[in-house]
């Protein structure tokens, strides 16, 4: 078992903070060295310091994608934080119906978000066009997003009508498990997107989710996160946060309508 000197913790506290913003607290450094241990018995390294050394190459690029996959969390579930998909029916049933509905999952993690949505605008937009995007910085999670396929468990909050009329349940060795109907997976594209550069040309959405992300950046990156993401809605359109998130102090041009919910101004 390789420790992890307190000089390599910060080292990689350091690491993920350039590469993805994310600021990790002292109290992460089990997770650290849990979810790095692995890498050094696959790179048949002697501890963490020559891990680090590694990731300092720029030839390996693939190595440090690796590690960022590693250390970001991705705890998510289908329907998480129901109000803001209620909200999503009542801002989609009122949008113009010839014009496409564009909706960006920020922080898409495995994709139960993404589907989440596919599924209320597929059901209150039937036969008008939508779009879902969804991103994450790891492109380990967003392999699994493509794929559509979860434990049953992550559906708890799922309505039994959409889990029937959206979804295929897994029979024989896939028992337990739930497959996204094709049909919806194909309304959902998953990119690799890092939220602390600059954004790709995502085009411009009516409704943007940017859930348990904020929480791991400092003052200063979250405001550069969430104005580069406010720059992909138009006046009126719809920010949504998590609920132990909030965007005060970082005058940000939006109106909160609700807790973690926000229009642009």
């Amino acid at each position: 078992m390789h420790a992890l000197s307190e000089h390599e913790f910060q080292r990689f506290r350091e690491f993920i903070h350039t590469a993805a913003g994310i600021s990790l607290s002292p109290a992460k450094k089990s997770l650290v060295s849990g979810r790095l241990a692995k890498r050094l018995t696959a790179r048949q390294l002697g501890g963490f310091s020559d891990y680090l050394a590694l990731l300092d190459k720029r030839e390996e690029h693939a190595e440090a994608q690796i590690a960022v996959d590693l250390l970001t969390t991705n705890e998510t579930y289908f329907f998480r934080e129901p109000k803001h998909f209620e909200l999503l029916r009542k801002v989609a049933q009122a949008a113009p119906a010839h014009r496409p509905f564009r909706i960006w999952s920020g922080a898409s993690s495995t994709g139960e978000e993404a589907y989440s949505m596919a599924m209320v605008l597929a059901d209150v937009r039937e036969g008008q066009p939508f779009e879902i995007v969804g991103t994450d910085i790891s492109t380990r999670v967003l392999a699994r997003a493509r794929q559509g396929h979860y434990p049953m468990e992550r559906a708890r909050q799922m309505p039994a009508d959409y889990m029937r009329r959206f979804c295929l349940k897994g029979t024989g060795p896939h028992a337990g498990t739930l497959l996204v109907q094709r049909a919806l997976r194909e309304r959902a594209r998953f990119l690799h997107v890092n939220l602390n550069e600059r954004l790709p040309d995502l085009g411009t959405f009516n409704m943007v989710f940017l859930r348990n992300v904020l929480i791991y950046f400092n003052t200063e990156t979250k405001r550069q996160v969430v104005n580069r993401v406010l720059e992909t809605l138009p006046s009126g359109g719809w920010f949504c946060i998590g609920h132990s998130e909030n965007l005060n102090d970082l005058d940000a041009p939006v109106v909160q309508i609700a807790p973690s919910i926000y229009r642009k101004t």
